[in-house]
């Protein structure tokens, strides 16, 4: 598996990416429509942006993306597929290593309530919680924390 930066012609993959590692954990079609935009990486991104992509066999496994400073993770997916198979773990240490090489001594990460467990094994550690209302219905995001250096 390979790590390597996005380029502007990867942004309908990644896209399609996010929506089906999104999509996965059975969330209702009207909310994913809302989420839409949000998991829309647009080739703006991919080209100006710390995005990238782990690719095996020419076949793109997941992407990340951090905010330009480095000090948030803005996504992390992975096919859906894939999970389970080392490709988060890959996305996330090289996201912390970029993220140091920017100057960012811990990663901010708002989670899906379903990806918390992942991130508290790769070391982060909780803040807090961003609670919010959808449909009429509380939705409570892990608010977490990884330092860059150990």
């Amino acid at each position: 598996m390979e790590i390597s930066r996005a380029t502007p012609q990867d942004a309908g993959e990644l896209t399609e990416i996010a929506r089906a590692a999104k999509r996965h954990w059975g969330y209702p079609e009207r909310w994913m429509e809302l989420w839409r935009e949000a998991l829309t990486i647009t080739p703006q991104l991919a080209a100006g942006g710390e995005v990238w992509v782990a690719e095996e066999g020419g076949e793109k496994l997941g992407f990340y993306a951090l905010s330009g400073s480095g000090r948030e993770l803005e996504h992390l997916w992975v096919r859906p597929e894939r999970l389970g198979e080392g490709v988060g773990r890959a996305l996330f240490l090289h996201a912390l290593g970029r993220a140091a090489e920017l100057g960012a001594e811990t990663v901010l990460i708002e989670s899906d309530p379903n990806a918390e467990g992942f991130y508290l094994r790769m070391g982060a550690a909780k803040l807090g919680e961003r609670v919010s209302e959808l449909d009429g219905r509380e939705r409570v995001l892990p608010l977490l924390a990884a330092r860059t250096r150990h």
